[in-house]
């Protein structure tokens, strides 16, 4: 695990963990970042780990020749500082906040990757699931510079609210907060979303895709077939790469 200073909000630092993959023989294509969502039960954050290099969509980047960072944010597992990434009560749900939260320790996950010597050079594939893909979507806001483009795959904050299927927390709201992302937002992104998603339904995904590319954002919008249980786990399940990944190829070859 690779150490990585993150600073917060109020000038202090926390240190956070991210693994390294590289493919067998050192990458030879520049990183590849991928976000990990945040569980809809907050006792379960302290538990997390991440991804392992042998996961399936890890391996899908490695076979392509990455190097693969995947950090794990303040607040999850073994990363120092506060969970940062609250949107506050659903009456007054701050997504944009929260989002940009998460935005901080993606990029300095990037900072610390890229500047080490058995990462190549170039531009960075930032992937999100989630609310890994929210924060994603936040960065983008950003503009900052080294970035190639951006993978959103079910993207998204406040669902499963009091624990029920597609019951969101002021999914208003959140269908704002994506068009404030968009307005400021210049990198081409990527957004998958699978009919049966049971945090982020098809209906409220193309609300915030509408409103994100309304409001100035590129994003391409592919509405997935129903992918096992919940398609939520479209990323990571077993299988899900055969979906996505000739996604991925056509949008950043």
């Amino acid at each position: 695990m690779v150490p990585v200073p993150v600073t917060q909000a109020d000038g202090s630092t926390a240190t956070i963990q991210a693994r390294l993959c590289l493919p067998q023989g050192g990458a030879r294509r520049p990183l590849v970042l991928i976000n990990h969502g945040s569980p809809a039960n907050a006792a379960r954050r302290p538990a997390m780990t991440a991804t392992s290099c042998g996961a399936e969509a890890v391996r899908f980047f490695l076979a392509r020749g990455h190097a693969v960072g995947i950090p794990l944010r303040r607040g999850y597992g073994a990363s120092g500082g506060n969970w940062a990434e609250t949107y506050g009560r659903c009456d007054n749900a701050d997504y944009v906040r929260a989002g940009l939260e998460g935005a901080r320790d993606i990029r300095a996950a990037m900072t610390a990757l890229t500047a080490r010597p058995d990462v190549p050079a170039g531009l960075v594939l930032v992937v999100g699931q989630s609310a890994g893909g929210w924060a994603s979507m936040a960065l983008a806001s950003q503009n900052p510079p080294g970035i190639a483009g951006y993978v959103n795959m079910a993207g998204g904050r406040g669902g499963h609210l009091n624990n029920i299927a597609n019951l969101n927390c002021a999914a208003d709201r959140l269908v704002q907060a994506a068009g404030r992302f968009g307005a400021t937002s210049r990198a081409p992104m990527l957004w998958v979303y699978t009919a049966n998603d049971s945090f982020f339904a098809p209906e409220l995904a193309r609300r915030m895709h509408q409103a994100f590319t309304a409001a100035g954002g590129q994003a391409r919008f592919v509405a997935a077939a129903p992918f096992g249980t919940d398609g939520h786990n479209l990323f990571f399940g077993s299988g899900g790469s055969a979906i996505w990944g000739p996604l991925v190829n056509e949008a950043f070859p």
